[in-house]
């Protein structure tokens, strides 16, 4: 291996008489292009607009080192890198946290948007909390959040096996359509009482009252599944059941939830019906004629591996396309990100290419961002009487009886044994971020006013947290 030959030291002059030249080169240029300014008006001039900093800098106190740092910590950029840096790193170690008691990670998670919002940070230190989060800054979070969202719903939807279901369709559905029922009626029931102090004054009772009924029967598929996972129960007829039943319980609340939210940004009942039939429209186009041709395109490329990169960007801005179309015709943005996985191919090799490239930088970058989000607009504070406790303690308490009750008994109605309709219902009571998810379009939408909003975001919480001590309960095994 030939060596380099060693530098002269006339090499080293050559080079210092080269920076010699460009510091006099720029120093010439500058002088006379100051000669320019002269009878310019500052309005005009360049060096008006970067002479506005530096005014609102002389208003800092501190040294000049000081004012410039501040200003620059302070740009839109510097405040969204930061607010992302503070997000990944609370969220892993609350959920490492969680983790280790025996919860899944995304409660820890749904946490830790509690955590740095105003119900704990902003009531230990409102000053951290308006650095970290400013108001001018939640409109970029909140957004970069609902990308982190839409990738997840891709991901929910594509890990539903539609074969799986139908070989389950007999006893899932029984049990999924009394999991959505049940919880259903008692939520629009408990609206009765909740509509008069509660509800905003522009939203109908109509809407209302079937948005609670949703945020009622909603339960959390993928965290069900990380449940049985962990606890090796998946392989199981119980725990193939579950799934099933979850699947489907997903799949008719969020059609439901695509009806409630077409009557709400409609103008009437015919618009509405307009929306609908898009909908369904959308999706019979979706599984008879996408579905087929994207299957074949998609299966043949991962195998061979080829234009790997290619694909990978395809399939984004097929489910993007798919987010904004649902979003366009009056359905939220995610309801298309569900479909598009839905009709992903179903082969092994398939989802674990787009889940490792999807899914990590999905869960582990942008979903806490919707958390903490989430957690921003939770102000515990708000229920600061006994009656708003008591309000809540009832939706908690509607929300655990109207799911895990209504799905055990189904369950023992097609002869499933007690222990196993148990723990049927008690995984069917799962919620998590799916619930999240709705209770957010809620608030988007103006249903849900900033109180209820924080009782179901509680609801949320208690439901997900007494998933695995009441699991333990009933000793299910391998």
């Amino acid at each position: 291996m030939s060596k380099s030959p060693p530098h002269k030291p006339r090499t080293y002059l050559y080079y210092v008489i080269l920076l010699i030249m460009f510091a006099a080169g720029v120093w010439l240029i500058l002088a006379k292009g100051s000669s320019l300014e002269t009878g310019r008006s500052p309005a005009n001039t360049v060096a008006a607009v970067v002479a506005t900093p530096t005014a609102a800098a002389t208003k800092v106190p501190g040294s000049y080192l000081g004012k410039i740092l501040q200003l620059n910590l302070r740009s839109p950029l510097s405040v969204l890198l930061l607010q992302i840096i503070v997000i990944i790193v609370a969220a892993r170690l609350i959920a490492g946290i969680f983790r280790k008691i025996g919860q899944p990670p995304v409660m820890g998670e749904m946490v830790a948007g509690i955590v740095l919002g105003p119900s704990v940070l902003g009531l230990i230190s409102p000053p951290i909390m308006a650095f970290l989060f400013p108001p001018a800054s939640m409109g970029t979070l909140g957004l970069l959040s609902q990308i982190g969202v839409v990738l997840f719903m891709f991901i929910v939807g594509m890990e539903l096996d539609i074969q799986h279901l139908q070989e389950k369709a007999a006893a899932a559905i029984m049990i999924s359509h009394a999991s959505i029922i049940v919880p259903f009626l008692m939520g629009t029931s408990l609206a009765l009482v909740l509509y008069g102090p509660l509800a905003p004054a522009n939203i109908s009772f109509t809407a209302f009252a079937l948005f609670i009924g949703i945020a009622m029967s909603i339960t959390a598929f993928p965290v069900l599944a990380r449940i049985l996972e962990d606890r090796g129960l998946t392989e199981t007829r119980l725990g193939s059941t579950a799934i099933a039943c979850a699947a489907i319980d997903d799949v008719t609340a969020w059609c439901i939830l695509a009806f409630v939210i077409a009557i709400v940004k409609s103008s009437g009942v015919s618009g509405s019906m307009v929306t609908i039939a898009l909908v369904l429209g959308f999706v019979t186009v979706m599984i008879l004629l996408v579905k087929p041709r994207i299957g074949t395109l998609i299966t043949r490329r991962v195998e061979n591996q080829t234009h790997v990169k290619g694909l990978l960007a395809g399939i984004l801005a097929f489910v993007l396309a798919c987010a904004w179309f649902t979003e366009s015709i009056g359905i939220h943005a995610l309801f298309g990100a569900f479909l598009a996985g839905v009709i992903m191919p179903t082969t092994a090799g398939v989802r674990q290419f787009l889940r490792e490239r999807l899914e990590a930088f999905g869960s582990a970058a942008l979903l806490p961002l919707f958390f903490v989000f989430t957690g921003l607009r939770t102000e515990i504070r708000l229920l600061n009487d006994w009656t708003s406790w008591s309000i809540c303690a009832a939706i908690v308490v509607v929300a655990v009886v109207g799911k895990l009750v209504g799905s055990m008994l189904m369950a023992r109605w097609t002869r499933m044994s007690w222990r196993d309709s148990y723990a049927i219902g008690v995984l069917m009571n799962t919620r998590g971020l799916i619930e999240l998810v709705v209770l957010n379009i809620g608030y988007d939408l103006g249903i849900l006013s900033a109180r209820i909003f924080v009782m179901m975001v509680i609801m949320a919480l208690a439901t997900t947290f007494m998933t695995a001590p009441l699991l333990s309960l009933a000793k299910i095994r391998k």
